[in-house]
């Protein structure tokens, strides 16, 4: 039935859009003709939310740690112009797209209905950096075999 999903952003910029998507981002892409890029996208979700006011839609970028993302884009030339601020649904920001427009980007902290790995604590990270992946014990080796 239905296979996949087309976002469409509206630019004033749109090939410094396309550009930031492409090497910012790192967004893989394809060529539609006449260097029109069309962007593959991360796994997405779709939420519908009730409002008392016109009907309208959001688009938002999730990651698995704001505060490292973050880290990384800013490197790479983004703003943030938002402050980090902690919803019940998980922590927001906006970053600056390249024609001056606003995007979400947040950490979840809701179920996903994704498969998007959630960041290692600090703590994790530092102690699997410190550990040394073991060789196969001749215990480990035969629990292996029974199993399958």
């Amino acid at each position: 039935m239905i296979g996949g999903m087309h976002t469409i952003l509206y630019s004033r910029n749109a090939d410094a859009v396309r550009e930031f998507l492409r090497d910012v981002l790192k967004f893989p892409s394809v060529d539609a003709g006449h260097g029109w890029l069309i962007f593959a996208a991360p796994p997405a979700e779709i939420a519908v939310h009730p409002t008392e006011g016109q009907s309208y839609a959001e688009l938002y970028l999730m990651c698995p740690s704001l505060e490292e993302t973050m880290e990384e884009l800013k490197g790479r030339g983004v703003e943030f112009p938002t402050p980090i601020t902690e919803q019940r649904w998980g922590l927001l920001t906006q970053l600056k797209l390249p024609d001056g427009e606003l995007l979400g980007l947040y950490e979840p902290k809701h179920p996903l209905s994704i498969k998007m790995k959630p960041a290692p604590t600090r703590l994790a990270r530092k102690s699997h950096a410190k550990k040394k992946k073991p060789g196969k014990t001749k215990a480990r080796a035969r629990k292996h075999r029974r199993n399958h």
